[in-house]
């Protein structure tokens, strides 16, 4: 019997993060129908000993091994070959939903066939909530929530950040940032997957708009919730984007990201 849905979990070099967050899935009300991978995109280290040793009773989760670190795009596209389910979730290493989260967001996606993409809320450790629910970006946004002029143009970011919308409220939004995303299988698919031609970073924002050009709506669900850990991998500041290498790929994939969609 096929599972009702995919989790797939990407990590690179962060592997007892990923163990937790498979563990955190076999406690799902839905734990029965959940096939998990856990997906490491070639880490250098002592990762998969860890996730073998780790993972080896865990007959729900499967190891995928990728050849050499494809990024976040490709990576995530390499491990959902493997799914069967009619749902897939992609899901970061150290975001944990909580027990009855998948239930419910697959309960809404049946209830709603116009509903494509669908998120929880994501709430940091320290109990704040994630800005994950965002507008498609703009050039100026990008640099001004990177530099001293975020303080200046306060109520461009407002409108990029969506400071002003409740995050308890349930909406509509343009995209929503790829640490937790679900949609059906076949969506994905006819999607195309994520553009590989990010390796980082946008990846997630692409997605959210090919979803809306075909027609189908991207869903903010905050009834539900996420456990999410905090951290920036590009960098809070504008040099950032020059001094961190993570910055300069964050750079990169704006570039695409602008060349595709242009610059408004």
């Amino acid at each position: 019997m096929k599972p009702l849905i995919s989790v797939c979990i990407l990590n690179y070099r962060t592997p007892l993060n990923a163990v937790s967050c498979a563990k955190n899935l076999l406690n799902q009300t839905i734990a029965d129908e959940i096939e998990i991978f856990v997906i490491d995109n070639n880490s250098d280290n002592d990762t998969i000993g860890i996730l073998r040793n780790r993972l080896a009773d865990q007959d729900k989760v499967k190891i995928i091994e990728v050849p050499k670190n494809l990024g976040f795009a490709t990576g995530n596209n390499y491990g959902s070959k493997y799914a069967e389910g009619e749902y897939l979730l992609f899901l970061n290493p150290d975001t944990e939903p909580e027990n009855d989260a998948l239930e419910k967001l697959i309960d809404v996606l049946k209830s709603d066939p116009s509903i494509g993409i669908i998120a929880p809320k994501l709430v940091f450790t320290d109990g704040t909530v994630r800005d994950s629910y965002r507008t498609y970006p703009t050039v100026v946004d990008l640099v001004i929530k990177r530099s001293f002029l975020k303080h200046i143009f306060k109520e461009r970011m407002k409108r990029y950040l969506q400071y002003d919308s409740s995050p308890d409220k349930t909406r509509d939004i343009d995209w929503v940032v790829g640490a937790f995303m679900l949609m059906k299988r076949e969506l994905f698919e006819e999607l195309g997957g994520f553009d590989s031609r990010y390796f980082l970073f946008l990846e997630d924002t692409d997605l959210c708009r090919k979803c809306w050009n075909a027609g189908k709506r991207v869903l903010y669900y905050p009834q539900v919730e996420a456990l999410d850990g905090k951290q920036r991998l590009s960098g809070s500041k504008f040099r950032h984007m020059f001094t961190k290498k993570t910055g300069r790929i964050h750079m990169a994939s704006a570039v695409k990201y602008f060349m595709k969609w242009g610059l408004s």
